[in-house]
């Protein structure tokens, strides 16, 4: 799903209205009855009955209008305050202030100051429909006071669109609604997806107001969401007559003495995520506990007994993963630049693979191109310098990702997946019980089975982050974020490969070459 901007969504407003024989005004009631919906559902009438709506004069105050009307005929009890001092009203915001006047069943006050909002009693559903995704500078003056006063109330407070005050494309410096929940429309705002706001954001949903699909087709962008639709086109069904050899051989090289667990959360994953073989290399001290843990793996010994210090052959396998656990002493950091130097696939680097880089930042332009770096933010801090706020970190982000020709997905709520022709895709999935010591190692273990397999690196990314906090999900669900170990994502990862697969058996096919058996 496309990310657009502010601009770019009111070219697609006027666009459909021109196009399909619509005025302004059906958008605005499309958009209202789809924000109803969803607040129906989230918040439903025998629980909160009370629900006041803050409205500025503008197409978002409109929004907020039509949505109160809505409300009240599906039960609500709906009362409206116009925020009066501002500019000249909307065309569309009159044209719902009208309607709302004759129907003449929801109280209509008009406030001039931020002394005239009235304490709200607590069980009331706060909706901020007073400005919306339009501003060009920070709040002042009494919005800025009334903004302030909604942000003190221990009501809960629903955006429509965009919380006021927030800009959709750029850093918001000043005071905004700090909103519980928001609900916008055609997709997520590029702010929403970046740390620094979620106390403005809160959770967020999103819904199509039918705007043209072919037009927003043909726009440019840069960002992407990716949703279930999007990784169900990428996912492949195996074919009948399949065997492990059309699924790839994976080496994975990982472990010290104290650190095996990183190996086998790895290899555990990437054997559950599809690969058809996978070959671990270890120290010495590991060949015991890898042998017993994961029987379907085979193992590689390293010289050395605690460190990784050299392997060989990297020819024979389709890709290889490098970093769970792996310590950066001088011989394990040596040997991962020879072999860095003597791969040709893309890889997937992890851990101490990334905090190696992150010590000898030269070595970096040894990774070979399309390879898979999977930093949190404090590696990716160390490996490329501390940035202020989320914005600057994106921005480094997309750019090392140019610079190198890698794939850089930077961990977090949101994962972000920066490719190296300069895109940006954000992940859908995934919850804060997912931030426990291991998680990083199964995703590395996924993206090297999917890589294994013959996905590309950009499917393997996108498919591998979306699956990876999907199992993340279902395990919450069952079993609570706060119990949540990073064990149980492979445990859940078939469930979350279960929700993948379409009822309609026609399509995507596995396409592979057939690899010969080892």
């Amino acid at each position: 799903m496309k990310i657009l901007t502010t601009a770019q969504i009111r070219a697609c407003d006027t666009y459909s209205i021109e196009h399909e024989s619509i005025t302004s005004l059906v958008l605005m009631e499309r958009a209202s009855n789809r924000f109803c919906e969803w607040f129906i559902q989230e918040f439903p009438l025998a629980e909160n009955p009370l629900v006041s709506i803050l409205c500025g004069k503008g197409n978002n105050g409109g929004d907020g209008l039509a949505s109160a009307r809505m409300l009240q005929a599906n039960g609500y009890e709906a009362e409206v305050f116009i925020l009066d001092f501002l500019a000249k009203p909307s065309n569309d915001f009159s044209s719902n202030l009208e309607r709302l006047k004759k129907e003449n069943k929801i109280k209509i006050n008009y406030i001039q100051n931020a002394e005239e909002i009235p304490v709200f009693d607590e069980e009331e559903i706060l909706i901020d429909a007073i400005l919306g995704s339009g501003i060009s500078r920070p709040l002042s003056g009494e919005m800025e006071k009334i903004v302030n006063f909604v942000n003190e109330c221990n009501n809960i407070v629903v955006s429509i669109d965009i919380p006021s005050g927030m800009f959709a494309d750029d850093r918001t410096t000043g005071t905004s609604i700090h909103a519980d929940y928001t609900f916008t429309f055609e997709g997520p705002k590029f702010s929403f997806l970046l740390p620094d706001n979620f106390q403005r954001v809160g959770e967020f949903a999103y819904a199509s107001i039918g705007l043209d699909q072919k037009y927003i087709a043909s726009l440019p962008v840069h960002n992407y969401y990716v949703t279930e639709e999007t990784v169900k086109r990428i996912y492949k069904i195996r074919p009948k007559f399949a065997h492990k050899g059309l699924f790839g051989h994976a080496l994975l090289v990982m472990g010290s003495h104290g650190k095996m667990g990183a190996a086998i959360l790895a290899t555990r994953a990437c054997l559950r995520s599809g690969a058809g073989l996978v070959t671990v290399h270890v120290p010495g001290c590991g060949y015991d506990v890898m042998q017993m843990s994961i029987p379907e793996a085979m193992v590689t010994l390293d010289e050395d007994q605690f460190i990784f210090t050299r392997v060989y052959d990297l020819q024979k396998y389709n890709t290889v993963a490098v970093g769970c656990g792996l310590s950066t002493k001088n011989k394990t950091r040596n040997a991962l630049c020879y072999m860095l130097k003597n791969m040709e696939n893309p890889t997937v680097l992890d851990a101490d693979a990334l905090n190696i880089l992150a010590q000898s930042p030269d070595w970096m332009e040894f990774i070979p191109k399309n390879s898979i770096l999977t930093p949190h933010p404090k590696e990716f801090e160390r490996m490329f310098g501390r940035t202020e706020n989320g914005y600057d970190r994106y921005e480094l982000l997309r750019n090392k990702a140019l610079e190198l020709g890698v794939y850089i997905i930077l961990k977090g709520a949101n994962s972000c997946i920066a490719t190296p022709n300069g895109d940006c895709f954000f992940n859908s999935t995934g919850n804060p019980g997912m931030g426990t010591a291991g998680s990083g190692d199964v995703l590395t273990g996924i993206l090297s089975g999917l890589l294994a397999q013959e996905y590309t690196p950009l499917e393997a990314c996108i498919l591998g982050v979306y699956l990876h906090g999907l199992a993340g999900d279902i395990a919450a669900e069952e079993r609570s974020q706060e119990a949540l170990m990073a064990g149980d994502l492979i445990e859940y990862l078939g469930k979350a490969f279960m929700r993948l697969r379409p009822s309609d058996k026609k399509v995507h096919r596995y396409v592979g070459k057939t690899k010969e058996l080892s």
